[in-house]
């Protein structure tokens, strides 16, 4: 029994402003439904004595010192800039409305 149908495939694929071909919205229903049958199975498995990890391995990460190692050269880089004020690049807006 299916829980995802083509219809849904489509809906999703508009919300995500994605244009998929009509001959392949099968195929990819039957590829995301076996997906989250995968995911199904994988929630029901029981996880309560597995301790969270950061790291397959018990290793540090070695750091750094935080030190400046280039002088400034915002005002060099800015010159190639189209528009500049009080040292920020000025961009247009770029919004999408429908």
């Amino acid at each position: 029994m299916s829980t995802l149908t083509v219809n849904d495939v489509q809906k999703i694929a508009e919300l995500a402003k994605l244009q998929l071909p009509a001959n392949k919205l099968q195929a990819l229903t039957d590829r995301l439904e076996n997906i989250l049958t995968l995911v199904k199975k994988m929630d029901a498995t029981d996880t309560s004595n597995v301790q969270p990890l950061a790291h397959p391995f018990n290793a540090t990460q070695p750091l750094r010192q935080d030190e400046v190692s280039e002088i400034n050269q915002r005002d060099l880089f800015q010159q190639n800039a189209p528009q500049v004020e009080a040292g920020l690049y000025i961009v247009p807006k770029f919004v999408e409305s429908e």
